[in-house]
């Protein structure tokens, strides 16, 4: 980016204070991949035994280093692993040099560590189709190794951001069997948010002991309720990853029996899911988009998905303006079934049509006071069954032209 853009004014108070979660160990520094004056390069060290789980971006054009990661995330858990994370440069679309640069990255990881190849993890973000410069990051890693330490996540999560406003951080402590167990998770995301399997870069670490399939089911679950139900500008992008990573450091056994811990994991998740739609490119709204009485939950989905990805709406969320004919133009499209004559909307309590057509006690100016808030809920009664979906946006402001027109100069 050309200039520093001011804070989201949906921004958190400030990055929360996350526990240490014992096994793992961070580090940052300023290697100048692409950016000056900032760090830029994350390492995390975890413990022998960590097992790791992760979800990828679907996109046909994924970059080299979620390939690398794909092909290594079923393997074994029984030695130390690294997760090393560059900003700046997405090694996307930069064919064999991708590879390559990869290859370089992770062999003077497992060398600089001591640790297999195979069990270090790679994510870049930043633009696409410009090769990554990658012994500006091999040349950092005695750095990191010296620089390693415990309390270290909350510098990780400002190394990994590109064009985000701020640093993104949540946590959770569940007590299992009168012990407590620790999750601190961060996450990077601004724009070019629309996830298909997974979305931006996140990383979660937890001190429980979690076997790798459990690990695994856990967050490819949640991650439909979570970071799949989010869109900032209803584009995919080609560097995707979620990673979790369980130390068991604490000594808890967790497993598919474990509710407390499931529904601590699904905070964490969605948290930080909320902070990227937060944190979208130029918003100034946060809003929730709720669809029931569809004829199934994917139906419902579809539908809330396509109001929340349309332009039209968006942009008169962002101008404040209660044009509900909009949303019915979206459930119209989205290609679920639909049935004009049963469709009710909301703005927040705002019954604004009932059943096919307007509410006769709806008055203009109560939506329009309505959308001046900062956060917004949208609810959609399809009136055709029991089907459900909730999902998140923001609205499409000016700025986000001005930040993307800027993003390579």
């Amino acid at each position: 980016m050309g200039k520093k853009l001011p804070v989201s004014p949906l921004a958190p108070k400030g990055f929360p204070d996350l526990p240490v979660i014992e096994g793992v160990r961070f580090a940052t520094v300023q290697a100048g991949v692409r950016y000056s004056g900032r760090t830029d390069l994350m390492l995390a060290h975890l413990a022998r035994g960590t097992s790791i789980a992760g979800v990828f971006t679907r996109s046909s054009t994924r970059a080299a280093p979620v390939l690398d990661c794909q092909a290594k995330i079923a393997g074994h858990d029984d030695t130390e692993a690294a997760i090393l994370v560059n900003s700046g440069n997405a090694n996307a679309f930069t064919g064999r040099k991708g590879v390559e640069a990869v290859r370089a990255i992770t062999a003077s990881v497992a060398e600089t560590l001591d640790l297999p190849q195979s069990r270090v993890f790679t994510s870049s973000t930043g633009v696409i189709g410009e090769p990554l410069a990658h012994e500006r990051v091999t040349a950092k890693l005695s750095e990191l190794k010296g620089a390693l330490r415990a309390d270290g996540i909350e510098d990780a999560a400002r190394a990994i951001m590109t064009t985000d406003t701020f640093p993104k951080g949540s946590s959770a402590e569940i007590t299992i069997d009168g012990r407590t167990v620790r999750i601190a998770g961060i996450a990077k995301g601004s724009g070019m948010i629309a996830p298909d399997m997974a979305t931006m870069l996140v990383y979660i670490f937890t001190d429980a002991a979690v076997d790798r399939s459990v690990l695994q089911s856990m967050l490819s679950a949640l991650n439909e309720q979570t970071f799949n139900c989010i869109t900032v500008d209803s584009d995919t992008s080609t560097s995707d990853t979620v990673l979790a990573a369980a130390t068991g450091a604490s000594g808890v056994r967790v497993d598919e029996t474990s509710v407390g811990f499931m529904e601590g994991l699904r905070r964490v998740m969605l948290d930080l899911a909320h902070q990227v739609v937060r944190d979208g490119e130029g918003a100034t709204k946060f809003v929730e988009i709720a669809v029931t009485g569809a004829s199934s939950d994917d139906d419902a989905r579809i539908h809330a998905l396509s109001i929340a990805n349309s332009p039209l709406v968006k942009t008169a969320i962002a101008g404040e303006d209660p044009n509900w004919g909009r949303i019915v133009m979206a459930i119209g499209k989205s290609g679920a079934p639909a049935d004009r004559d049963l469709i009710s909307i909301w703005f927040g309590d705002h019954l604004v049509a009932d059943r096919g057509w307007v509410n006769p006690d709806y008055r203009e100016d109560d939506g329009a006071a309505y959308m001046k808030r900062e956060e917004l809920q949208i609810t959609v009664d399809l009136g055709l069954g029991g089907g459900g979906a909730r999902v998140w946006t923001c609205d499409l402001t000016h700025g986000y032209i001005d930040i993307n027109a800027d993003y390579r100069s």
